[in-house]
């Protein structure tokens, strides 16, 4: 069976699952687990991702409006490789390519492959499409014990927190210009590190708010887990912040750095790795991926 992957997070699951060896191409953003350099990318965007995230911000409404595809597919060479699957996504329109243009991707190809969408919003969601990724391959024994060892690992975590009356506060920021606060699966995340998310429930969308909003909600903790960002360029983003309620709250609540683009912003195995790390936090204990963000003086209020 031959595979096309179009989003990082069923790239994930395919090779969590044993099933790497099917892969025949992967978007252009897939960059996990290592040795995935080997295969051809059939994704493209014209968004500077190396730009600020106001700049990436304003790049992906400004096509939005003017209708022109944030994403672009390699027509040419995925009638090539003749898959078999393809798996998308319909969760955002502007993380990955959407289910929509998949499927009308696929009529165009002889012969058509099975278009296979995930689309989970929360982590019963997820687990729902490691289960249908293995049932697609064929390898269902697999993607239910690789459920099973990721449900236990949260339920072992949880199990040592402290009760909910005892739980601190906290925000998770997915986006620092605009500011969106992270929904859909990391409450739960947040819960069962042995936090309380105040600024999102479970399976709700992402939304925007602003600096003053963020601060009313009194965090505890502030977690800043950019989407598609990591640690690093998360620490450059929040370098350039002069938004005064911004800097406010920075220099008062304790602020950590979670890479997004590793752990909260893809749906797959590694959201309980995003889980461990949170409850690392709360124990004061920086680990790969996760580290505690010291403001310098151009970040303090005046």
């Amino acid at each position: 069976m031959r595979v096309v992957s179009l989003l990082p997070a069923a790239t994930e699951i395919v090779c969590a699952i044993g099933a790497e060896d099917r892969l025949v191409a992967v978007s252009h953003e897939c960059d996990w687990p290592p040795g995935l350099d080997r295969l051809p990318r059939v994704t493209s965007t014209p968004i500077a991702r190396d730009g600020s995230s106001r700049e990436v911000d304003a790049a992906v409404r400004g096509a939005r409006a003017e209708g022109r595809p944030v994403f672009g597919l390699d027509v040419g060479l995925l009638r090539e490789l003749r898959p078999d699957v393809l798996f998308s996504q319909a969760l955002c329109e502007v993380c990955a390519v959407a289910d929509g243009a998949a499927r009308q991707l696929a009529e165009v190809l002889d012969p058509a492959p099975c278009v296979v969408t995930l689309d989970g919003r929360d982590l019963a969601g997820v687990w729902r499409d490691v289960r249908a990724v293995g049932e697609i391959l064929g390898l269902d024994p697999a993607a239910q014990a690789l459920v099973r060892r990721l449900r236990t690992r949260l339920v072992l975590l949880e199990a040592a927190t402290p009760p909910l009356a005892a739980r601190p506060r906290i925000v998770v920021v997915e986006w620092l210009e605009p500011v969106f606060l992270a929904g859909h699966w990391v409450p739960e995340l947040v819960r069962a590190a042995g936090g309380s998310d105040v600024g999102a429930t479970p399976g709700a969308h992402s939304r925007e708010v602003s600096w003053g909003e963020v601060a009313a909600l009194e965090p505890d903790y502030l977690v800043v887990a950019a989407c598609g960002f990591d640690v690093d360029r998360t620490r450059r983003e929040l370098d350039l912040l002069t938004d005064p309620a911004a800097l406010a709250l920075l220099s008062r609540v304790p602020v950590w750095l979670l890479d997004g683009n590793a752990y909260t912003s893809r749906p797959g195995p590694r959201l309980v790795d995003a889980a461990e790390r949170l409850r690392g936090m709360l124990l004061d204990h920086e680990l790969p991926g996760m580290v505690r963000w010291v403001p310098s003086s151009a970040n303090l209020p005046a």
